[in-house]
């Protein structure tokens, strides 16, 4: 029993706060979330800068991507594939939603976010804790994703989704606390958990960043920079990791 005692430990976080959110009053889509700081229209583009700052995402899941094919040994390279296809749709899908912010359209910015953080997510477990972990894990979690969108989106009731969202998260800090030893270039997983922490603030305060940057560059604007940022960052840290595992590889 001692041996497992982390693993005993995570279960029960991950069940626990799954049947804590139960106990939480249901948590509405606010109407005002669509409406963002920066309206302005461009080249006939509404919201543009909301809209093409996901070019940037795109290419970044792309190059992620031809990583994944280039590279199929990979340590979880099928998370990883999932997780930068995934990219690539949230770059689609919310460019889609800004182009016309309601709930239709906010739906299929959600749908590829939550693939992509539960293949991260798992990605980050068979690193941490198991490899066999994505085999088991990774069409499971996935498939958890899509259905807090698709409760939300039948029912209005965002505490499933944010379960998605933020569990995670808090979830790996515990996992790399437990089995930090087992982790290589923490200093990105640091960098890009910053960075998207910093994203999610930002957001918050849209239009005061809007105001302070004399109308240049919205909050909800300088998210999208600082998660690109953070997923490029995600991608770096893979080739690097890849690269050390081929080389243990050659000299075994």
């Amino acid at each position: 029993m001692y041996r497992y005692w982390r693993f005993i430990i995570l279960s029960l976080i991950a069940s626990g706060s799954l049947l804590a959110i139960m106990f939480i009053p249901v948590i509405p889509q606010d109407p005002s979330y669509h409406n963002f700081a920066d309206d302005r229209t461009l080249w006939s583009i509404p919201n543009v800068f909301n809209v093409v700052s996901n070019i940037p995402l795109f290419i970044v899941g792309l190059i992620g991507l031809i990583f994944c094919a280039k590279h199929p040994t990979t340590a979880g390279i099928w998370s990883w594939r999932i997780f930068f296809g995934a990219v690539t749709f949230i770059s689609v899908g919310s460019a889609y939603y800004h182009w016309t912010p309601n709930n239709w359209t906010l739906f299929w910015d959600r749908l590829p976010m939550v693939i992509g953080f539960m293949a991260l997510f798992v990605s980050l477990l068979s690193e941490f804790i198991h490899a066999r972990f994505e085999v088991i894990l990774l069409i499971p979690l996935c498939m958890l994703g899509i259905a807090s969108v698709i409760y939300w989106h039948f029912t209005d009731d965002l505490r499933f989704y944010a379960w998605v969202q933020f569990f995670p998260l808090l979830y790996i800090t515990i996992v790399f606390l437990l089995y930090r030893q087992r982790s290589t270039y923490q200093s990105y997983l640091f960098a890009a958990l910053g960075l998207y922490i910093l994203a999610k603030v930002v957001e918050v305060f849209d239009k005061a960043f809007f105001s302070m940057t004399l109308q240049n560059i919205s909050g909800h604007s300088l998210k999208h920079l600082l998660s690109i940022l953070a997923v490029y960052i995600l991608y770096l840290r893979l080739r690097r990791s890849s690269s050390i595992l081929n080389e243990k590889r050659k000299t075994a």
